[in-house]
């Protein structure tokens, strides 16, 4: 069955309550889980290079330091269960490209992620990360609401 389990986390309670999904599944097969946060680099526009440079660095250790505690979060949901884990955080300007190839680069055989529940215009104008993961990994997915 599924040996190695990708969950994507994002500090929502709907992604940690995936996570508790996808650890359990870890359990019952005897799996390994990596949890994945990613990072939303930080977006810059050509204004007084010096104060920018000084917010870039405050906003990558700010977003650092919550990407660990995520991360941290769901260490102590797989360790609680027994089950071995690893955690990654990576700055990526699309997180469903950056969670599809991390799936690949660790050999995961599962993804389970939360589904941000989105509906009419607002999915339509940003999208899910979801759906578009859904359309592009090789694995199967597991979305939980």
């Amino acid at each position: 069955m599924f040996k190695h389990i990708l969950i994507p986390v994002d500090g929502s309670e709907l992604s940690l309550r995936a996570a508790q999904v996808g650890i359990e599944q870890a359990r019952l097969t005897q799996g390994t889980v990596t949890a994945l946060h990613v990072i939303s680099p930080f977006q810059t526009i050509s204004y007084m290079g010096a104060i920018l440079a000084a917010t870039e660095f405050a906003y990558n250790e700010e977003a650092k330091n919550n990407a660990q505690r995520y991360l941290d979060q769901v260490k102590a949901l797989a360790d609680a269960a027994g089950i071995p884990f690893e955690g990654v955080a990576e700055f990526g300007d699309e997180p469903y490209d950056t969670i599809v190839r991390t799936c690949k680069d660790k050999h995961a055989d599962l993804i389970v992620m939360g589904s941000n529940g989105w509906r009419g215009m607002t999915r339509l104008l940003l999208g899910s990360e979801t759906h578009k993961v859904l359309l592009r990994a090789d694995v199967p997915v597991l979305v939980c609401h």
